[in-house]
């Protein structure tokens, strides 16, 4: 069984050194719309990887990458490490982390320029990419920073749903989907299900446990805050 912190969109006071240590977590997604500062705090006090998709508030994640000496360089120039630091960013992705299997689709339904904003086509060919990444082989968890469509969605235009989605979920049959993006304002929003899998807002945050389809039955709860 992998126990998971889910974060999205939203600091947690409650979420001290202290209190993520007795959490006692294995793995740390974030699903968007928080601080790089802040992704990089909860991944040092847990100890534990961090992987993370961005949110339609994040900036630009620079494409920069490691050379043979150590160095960060983009284009051959040298650059600044990406942000978060040690995090693992899995749009477009499907990663290995702590013994699951996580695909990534960041980002949400376009309202404004900005980054990390598309409209519902380009979701579909953004879905269709990471289906390839994915191999259509199964995964446990499906990380976005929206909804689906008409699965906890919102009815204003920054908050509307993936369409696109449904068909990976419907491709992938993961364990959980975990997004955030619609804040629950205080209000606990309750889970959805689109068989086999159960749909998570995770703001601000949640812990589960996951046992990774290698090995045996699927099974998973919600574990107390």
């Amino acid at each position: 069984m992998v126990r998971v912190l889910a974060i999205a969109d939203e600091e947690a006071p409650a979420l001290t050194p202290e209190r993520i240590s007795t959490l006692d977590v294995d793995l740390v997604l974030a699903a968007g719309d928080l601080p790089w500062a802040y992704l990089e705090y909860v991944a040092c006090a847990s100890d534990r990887p961090l992987v993370f998709v961005p949110g339609n508030h994040d900036p630009e994640i620079s494409p920069g990458h490691l050379n043979r000496n150590g160095m960060w360089v983009h284009h051959g120039v040298p650059t600044e490490e990406p942000r978060p630091i040690g995090g693992l960013n899995a749009d477009l992705h499907v990663v290995e982390a702590a013994g699951l299997r996580i695909a990534g689709l960041g980002g949400c339904v376009r309202y404004r320029s900005g980054p990390h904003q598309y409209d519902q086509r380009e979701y579909a060919k953004r879905a269709h990419r990471l289906l390839r990444a994915a191999r259509h082989a199964p995964v446990d968890i499906l990380l976005t920073h929206a909804p689906p469509s008409g699965l906890g969605d919102g009815d204003d235009p920054p908050h509307h749903g993936i369409k696109a989605l449904h068909e990976v979920i419907g491709a992938l049959s993961p364990t959980w989907h975990l997004h955030g993006h619609i804040h629950p304002h205080g209000h606990p929003q309750p889970d959805r299900a689109l068989p086999p899998t159960t749909i998570a807002n995770v703001i601000p945050y949640r812990v589960l446990e996951v046992e990774p389809k290698e090995g045996g039955d699927v099974q998973q709860r919600l574990a107390a805050r």
